[in-house]
């Protein structure tokens, strides 16, 4: 049987060590495995079926705000996600929350706080700091509609939001252009938007800096 496993999904080294030094002390048990950027976290959860917890930063490269979490719930929804991350606002602690998170851990918190969340969602639980913040209709309306896009229309979704064309969009996910031109008009019908600028201004929406 293979060892269970967390994965600490951060681009800063020295939280990523520290974090780590943490899970070492309490969790001995679990193997840990890596990731720096939003792409190295899709490979990881591919070569790692042991996965059985998602430590994830939201601010790594090739994210934007939310989207790694969303794409970990829509293509992994049996494995919980804790996100750890400097933005401390309600806003996004409750935007976690409603798009899947099952905790949220402050990067400031000591580490045996943050070692005792991880240990309630082992069990099963969730963990959240108190907040403010009040569930938003608009959040819980916006997780349900990018949770009927497929992993791969997310990764075109991603792309879209970059400005890129079908063209390029082909040549980045290494797709037919007529593939991606059928994702587009599936995305667009699923997210109720009319064009591909209404489809970006939304996942700019995902964005922790967008608390409006």
């Amino acid at each position: 049987m293979s060892e269970p496993t967390f994965l600490v999904a951060d681009d800063h080294p020295l939280f990523r060590a520290a974090l780590i030094q943490v899970l070492r002390e309490r969790f001995a048990h679990y193997r840990i495995v890596e990731a720096a950027s939003a792409q190295t976290v899709g490979a990881a959860m591919q070569e790692h079926p042991e996965i059985e917890l998602v430590l994830l930063d939201l601010a790594m490269p090739g994210a934007r705000g939310f989207s790694s979490l969303l794409h970990l719930r829509g293509e992994y929804p049996e494995i919980p996600v804790v996100v750890i991350s400097s933005n401390e606002h309600p806003r996004v602690i409750r935007r976690a929350q409603q798009f899947g998170a099952v905790g949220f851990i402050p990067k400031s918190a000591p580490a045996e706080e943050m070692a005792g969340a991880i240990e309630t969602v082992l069990e099963g639980g969730s963990w959240f700091p108190p907040m403010a913040a009040e569930r938003s209709e608009a959040d819980a309306a916006l997780a349900a509609r990018l949770a009927q896009l497929t992993p791969q229309q997310f990764r075109v979704l991603l792309c879209i939001a970059d400005g890129l064309l079908n063209k390029q969009i082909a040549h980045e996910l290494g797709l037919a252009e007529n593939t991606v031109k059928v994702h587009v008009t599936a995305i667009l019908k699923k997210l109720e938007c009319y064009s591909r600028t209404q489809a970006a201004v939304l996942v700019k929406s995902l964005e922790p800096d967008s608390m409006g």
